[in-house]
């Protein structure tokens, strides 16, 4: 408490009784205000703020019972006494029952109980209060400390997206015959992701990394990247390292989603026909099988140096006929189901 005198309300009908109260108490060093009966004592009580109240179970009008239920509801962490002259069991347990902090019969033929229990209820209320106190300190070391993680995160994530932008540029300088190809990957994986209705962190993790699938081809040749026919089989196997050596480049930068081991398995195929690994079903990463099926219906809707466009329905014909084979069965139904919702905007992003 503060050096303030602490301020004690004494709720009593019986005249002799309240001053005897209040003379004592007063002695103590408290500073005493007095109520004749229960509604006076509920006024005084909201004007004078005291800091413990002592009220008598039985007086007419409102009793005890009644004053202590109004102001327990009004400032609950108040403490009440409750003094009473019945001297019955159920009478103090009912008034503990509703709020009262402690119980002292009266007549009071010590006054060091009621001593007694006016300090253990004002150190009880010191207590609660500190610790409310001490709580609400946690809690703003907590806000704030919360608030510097999330600046902190988006600060992380503006640097990444810099980094991923970065890198998918330098990607496209050196294949221009498939420049847009990754963002437009980007875009139609995280349709089919939210079309499947994955979290927006995985969402993000597959925007990510559908922007730099390709980024392995920065060591491909460019004259096989930009060959006007088909490529040999020894040319396409040096274009098939391109997973494997995104994953070199990715693996050591601090993501936190698998944006590495999603680049290496972006060509692996549900029946385990694909590459690097030959991966099959669920040892392929989710994120890879949505990436798998967003870069094939970009790859044969756009123009290529060796042929033109095969058009949007040729790449969903293949996504349809190879649905649950090469391609996960939830991924392609989300795909069709996105197509069908959407149809002109994707047709604008992949034309």
């Amino acid at each position: 408490m503060s050096s303030k005198k602490i301020k004690i309300l004494s709720i009593d009908d019986e005249y002799i009784i309240r001053e005897t109260i209040s003379d004592y108490l007063e002695d103590k060093g408290y500073d005493i205000v007095e109520a004749e009966n229960g509604r006076v004592g509920i006024e005084v009580f909201r004007s004078e703020k005291p800091d413990l109240v002592l009220v008598d179970l039985r007086m007419p009008e409102m009793d005890g019972l009644e004053v202590l239920s109004i102001l327990c509801k009004e400032s609950p962490q108040t403490p009440i006494i409750m003094v009473s002259g019945t001297g019955i069991l159920q009478d103090a347990i009912e008034a503990i029952r509703k709020g009262a902090w402690d119980y002292v019969s009266k007549p009071i033929q010590d006054m060091a109980v009621l001593d007694y229990a006016v300090n253990r209820s004002l150190e009880r209320a010191r207590l609660i209060r500190e610790n409310d106190a001490y709580k609400e300190h946690l809690e703003e070391k907590v806000r704030l400390r919360t608030k510097e993680i999330e600046k902190s995160n988006a600060q992380l994530r503006s640097t990444l997206e810099d980094i991923v932008e970065s890198l998918s540029i330098l990607t496209e300088k050196r294949d221009p015959y498939t420049s847009g190809h990754q963002k437009r990957v980007s875009v139609l994986a995280a349709l089919i992701a939210q079309e499947m209705n994955l979290s927006s962190e995985q969402i993000t993790a597959i925007r990510f990394a559908g922007q730099l699938h390709d980024i392995g081809k920065i060591y491909v040749p460019a004259e096989f990247l930009s060959k006007p026919t088909r490529l040999e089989e020894e040319e396409m196997a040096v274009i098939r390292k391109h997973s494997a050596i995104g994953y070199d480049i990715l693996k050591n930068i601090q993501f936190p989603w698998p944006i590495a081991e999603t680049v290496l398995q972006h060509h692996e195929r549900m029946d385990g026909s694909g590459y690097p690994q030959g991966l099959t079903k669920d040892s392929i990463l989710l994120d890879a099988k949505i990436i798998a099926i967003a870069d094939v219906v970009e790859a044969m809707s756009s123009h290529r140096p060796y042929r033109p466009s095969l058009g949007v329905e040729r790449a969903l014909d293949e996504i349809k006929n190879n649905k649950g084979k090469r391609y996960c069965t939830s991924c392609s139904d989300a795909l069709f189901s996105l197509f069908e919702k959407k149809r002109e905007k994707l047709f604008d992003l992949l034309i």
